[in-house]
């Protein structure tokens, strides 16, 4: 564990700056509340408890921050807020409020620290717990990194528990009575003489009160609706198709815009004709804008037919003409000095240890991967002298506040993100490159509402995706065990081509992310080393559902399972032996026993495969069935098992974990970005296929609770997926399968 923790001088270097910066800001800065924003449009009558509770006469609103993608996040803030505030979420009005600093996540700034998920050292516990500092002074309102839940779990409860005892007070102050005799009981305040009272018959009386801080929060054995099986608050909407997106929004007075942008994202226009554009039925306007066209029209549709009516010679993109050039780039930082960027595990000395020669020498791929989330990026705007209204989806709220500001000459009190439902995201609303567009066309026709909306094409094939990856493992056995195992990944940095566009800042330092899944992992491998290659900018690219897990994980565990089969070894045996981590042993174990595993040999074109990796804390084992037919491979079964430390909501959990795990699957089998000629090739969900229904095999979920901390889980069932799959096919087959996607080396059912 000593060189686990060895730090490139870089790295040292950040931590270190960050530190100092802390300390600049001074003890004032960091522990100073930050003002409840619901308390700016308060009404007589009502009180905003904690900024995420306030309490009316006619009812009750709970603030829910974490912006909803369709994993949930909105059910479970209010459950976590509901359980301590003894009352029924389904009786309260559910929003994410307005973007405020207040609405800061720690959690997901802690997942970045240079300690593995399974070191609770106490250096390893203050660099988590001192995370929450640059996230407060830096308002960091994100939600992504699978840390909803996390940073909520605590903070809602607590808001809940400040609410109840702050109603209690009120009614002890009202009736002459002591706190400590009164109740609580779904939604009302109990008096000793069975009187109920509803909060908001209280809701006056509280706004008078400072709120109560000093609660005790119910255990989990007092729990009545955390840990027990819910239906989300959002079902109705979503099974009746009922459920406003951004994309349904309408205002009154608006116009439709949408846009053609430089497919080789970044080279701008070279030649513009829009005669045929401007005739086009319904255009009223074409308005070239930064990289790209606008079109605005009295339709969607029309404004559609316009911008594909456009005749455009676009300049040339800032990055290799096809994906053969790209992978070229990628080979050539593997291993190359001048391209090192991190190395986080170094255990043992892996150059004496393959003196000899490596048993396995392997080189894996993977591709860059579209987003493509059901809903296409959308925003609507409304800009006037005095101020900015922005209806959105965005999983950023405060960075585009602070972006329209800056582009429209606004306060930032001025301009108002309304966060909107989300048809799905992946990470593709981590991005604001449409809001911008919205921006600017709205600047162009002030006082008139703009709403934007990508068409499929043009979301697809601007998206900015997860990024191609190369990696060469290589490693040696021992008397049937594994004693050396060395990963090296080359791909461009995600963290500094992300954080570029949101801020226009340069992020200093290494990219974490290029080995994140694979350095990380419980393997107390004698011989040990990960290293992480910068690749040169090539298309700009951004966070995936699972970040640098979705590739590495791949990486990662196939170069374990063929060198374990180079030993002779069970897959899962050896993995057990191997893990050095309780937590993760026991997932490992329990997977084994779901499946009743008796080695990776099923019969006669069967075969089965093991797929682990810990990723946002996490620890997740898999192992898929598969068979082997004439028409292809058919996947059968899959078995998962999670620790996620509580479980708040078993039938959530469940579908998270198997959503995961098919979108892992259908990824793995069927999907690519490849690029031709400086532009995508896949513009459409037909080249973008995932899992067809027929493919899905059945999936089989257990939830351990066994770890110290509270974890998320809307992506760690993504990473294991693939490599269990490639496992699996090669037990089946005794083909081993270094990329992805699949297809192209195996059919599938």
């Amino acid at each position: 564990m000593g060189k686990l923790r060895t730090l490139t001088r870089r790295t040292f270097l950040i931590g270190s700056a960050a530190i100092a910066g802390g300390v600049a800001f001074g003890t004032y800065l960091v522990k100073r509340s930050i003002p409840n924003p619901l308390l700016d449009d308060l009404q007589d009558g009502e009180a905003a408890i904690t900024p995420y509770i306030k309490i009316a006469p006619d009812g009750i609103t709970l603030i829910t921050p974490r912006a909803d993608m369709g994993q949930g996040a909105y059910s479970i803030q209010a459950l976590l807020i509901a359980e301590e505030l003894d009352i029924d979420p389904a009786t309260t009005t559910i929003t994410p409020g307005a973007p405020d600093p207040a609405y800061y996540n720690a959690a997901v700034l802690a997942e970045g620290v240079p300690f593995p998920a399974y070191d609770r050292s106490t250096m390893a516990e203050t660099a988590r717990a001192f995370m929450s500092i640059p996230a407060k002074l830096f308002e960091v309102q994100i939600t992504g990194g699978s840390s909803t839940v996390p940073d909520s779990y605590d903070k809602l409860r607590t808001a809940g528990a400040v609410a109840r005892e702050t109603l209690k007070e009120a009614a002890a102050r009202k009736f002459g009575l002591a706190r400590a005799d009164i109740s609580t009981k779904n939604g009302q305040v109990v008096l000793p003489d069975g009187t109920v009272i509803p909060y908001t018959d209280l809701a006056a009386d509280a706004a008078q009160l400072d709120p109560v801080t000093e609660v005790e929060l119910k255990p989990a054995t007092a729990w009545t609706r955390l840990g027990k099986p819910q239906q989300r608050l959002d079902m109705v909407a979503k099974c009746t198709g009922t459920e406003t997106y951004g994309i349904d929004l309408n205002v009154e007075g608006m116009v439709y815009a949408t846009v053609r942008a430089n497919p080789g994202i970044g080279g701008g226009i070279a030649r513009l004709n829009s005669d045929a554009a401007r005739t086009t039925a319904g255009v009223q306007q074409v308005l070239p804008i930064t990289s790209a066209v606008a079109v605005i029209a009295d339709n969607t549709w029309s404004a559609f037919q316009g911008a594909n009516a456009l005749d455009v010679t676009w300049g040339p993109a800032p990055f290799p003409e096809n994906s053969d050039r790209m992978f070229e780039a990628l080979e050539a930082a593997l291993g190359d000095d001048d391209a090192f960027d991190h190395r986080q595990r170094d255990d043992g000395n892996i150059d004496a240890a393959l003196e000899q020669g490596a048993e396995i020498d392997v080189t894996y791929r993977v591709p860059y991967l579209p987003h493509a989330p059901m809903e296409p990026m959308n925003a609507l705007v409304r800009l006037t002298n005095d101020a900015c209204d922005i209806w959105v989806g965005t999983q950023i709220p405060l960075f585009i506040r602070k972006k329209a500001a800056s582009m429209t000459g606004l306060d930032e009190e001025q301009v108002h993100v309304h966060v909107q439902p989300m048809g799905g995201s992946f990470g593709h609303r981590l991005e604001m490159t449409h809001v911008e567009q919205a921006i600017e066309i709205a600047i162009e026709m002030r006082g008139t509402p703009v709403k934007l909306v990508w068409s499929r094409e043009e979301d697809m094939t601007h998206d900015y995706p997860r990024p191609a990856a190369i990696a060469r493992g290589r490693g040696r056995t021992d008397l049937g065990h594994v004693i050396s195992m060395d990963l090296s990944v080359a791909q461009s940095a995600m963290t500094p081509s992300w954080m570029n566009r949101l801020t226009g800042m340069t992020l200093p330092g290494p990219d974490a992310t290029i080995t994140t899944g694979s350095w990380d992992q419980p393997f107390a491998i004698p011989n040990y080393r990960v290293t992480g290659y910068r690749a040169p900018d090539m298309v700009p690219v951004s966070s995936w559902r699972s970040v640098g897990a979705s590739s590495n994980g791949f990486f990662h565990d196939c170069l374990l399972d063929e060198l374990i089969h180079a030993a002779g070894a069970d897959p899962l045996a050896e993995r057990i032996r191997l893990c050095m981590d309780d937590t993760s042993r026991k997932v490992l174990e329990a997977v084994g026993e779901m499946c009743g595993w008796d080695g990776p040999d099923l019969g006669y074109n069967h075969g089965r495969g093991v797929g682990f990796c810990v990723s946002f804390g996490v620890p997740c084992a898999q192992v898929v069935d598969v068979t082997r037919t004439e028409e292809g491979i058919r996947l059968d079964r899959v078995y998962v098992a999670v620790d996620v430390g509580d479980v708040l909501d078993p039938v959530n959990l469940e579908a998270q974990v198997t959503g995961g795990v098919l979108f892992g699957l259908g990824h793995a089998m069927n999907c690519a970005l490849t690029y031709a000629d400086h532009a995508p090739e896949q513009d459409n969900f037909y080249a973008n296929t995932g899992l067809r229904l027929y493919q899905v095999p059945e999936v089989k979920v257990k939830a351990l609770t066994n770890g110290t901390r509270i974890r998320g889980i809307g992506e760690p069932g993504v990473p294991p997926a693939a490599p269990a799959l490639a496992n699996a096919i090669f037990a089946a087959t005794g083909q081993r399968i270094r990329e992805l996607p699949l297809n192209r080396h195996i059919d599938f059912v």
